[in-house]
């Protein structure tokens, strides 16, 4: 995957840099495995706005992932590389020997036409998922499970992936992307490979119509507020806010807001990278 910028005839072109879509192989999803839905536009059952800068935006249907890779033993060709609205990576269209088909996540190499499989018995292979007792030490992995059968919670973003590094008794021990480094269930599946289209990171949407596409609205800052509608609004002329904090107060960049007594903290071995 590669990505391309062009020519600035306009001034939304001047710094648009988008990826190529060189990697998708079909235009239409598969029938079977889309809904329909409905946005929100940010507002509740009654109508009233409670999460602002939302609405607007494409239409769009969404496709049903596999995140759970639970047919163990039964090979599965790759049919086709789509896009996907609803996420930042590419997803692949899978054809099981047994006549189903599902989407996953398209790792990095995975191509058309190649056969993948999940289970304790598959390969260590691209595309391929097993559980964490049986991968390999210093694997590279994503879509891994929190919890046995859940279905993968972690590393699903493009371009991200995961490395298990050591073993502790029943745990294995995992490097995350943000450096954190914490202990999961052996027992929980993984799939092998980094996630794809890892160029998504160097894309400039050039315009602020993009944003709109895209469904996000407008965002204003705090400090542009009145003092009745955020701590850090108010003041003669430009002033500098004070600290930065949310809408409710809360102290951000720096100030820590985990659960200082949170059950999982015990399975964090190194905190991430600040």
């Amino acid at each position: 995957m590669a990505v391309r910028k062009l020519r600035p005839t306009t001034p939304g072109q001047r710094h648009k840099i988008i990826g190529t879509f060189d990697t998708i192989t079909a235009s239409a999803p598969e029938k079977s495995l889309v809904s329909g839905g409905s946005n929100s536009g940010g507002r509740n059952h009654d109508g009233k706005m409670t999460m602002r800068y939302i609405g607007g935006g494409h239409k769009k249907k969404y496709r049903v992932i596999d995140f759970k890779r639970n047919k163990d033993g039964v090979p599965a060709t790759v049919k086709s590389i789509e896009y996907d609205p609803n996420r930042s990576a590419r997803i692949a269209l899978l054809y099981y020997a047994d006549g189903e088909k599902t989407y996953i996540l398209a790792p990095n190499g995975l191509q058309v036409g190649q056969v993948v499989v999940s289970g304790a018995d598959a390969a260590p292979e691209v595309g391929n998922t097993l559980p964490l007792q049986n991968i390999p030490l210093g694997t590279i992995i994503h879509s891994i499970e929190l919890r046995p059968g859940q279905g993968a919670a972690m590393v699903r973003s493009a371009g991200t992936f995961a490395q298990l590094t050591s073993r502790e008794d029943k745990y294995a021990i995992i490097k995350l992307p943000s450096g954190e480094v914490r202990k999961i269930l052996s027992t929980c599946k993984a799939t092998i490979g980094s996630v794809g289209n890892s160029d998504h990171g160097l894309e400039r949407s050039g315009k602020a119509g993009r944003s709109r596409w895209l469904g996000r609205r407008p965002r204003v800052r705090g400090v542009a507020m009145n003092p009745v509608d955020h701590p850090m609004g108010g003041g003669e002329g430009r002033a500098s806010g004070g600290h930065p904090r949310s809408r409710k107060g809360l102290l951000a960049k720096g100030y820590k807001t985990r659960a200082p007594k949170k059950q999982s903290s015990q399975y964090i071995i190194e905190r991430k990278k600040k």
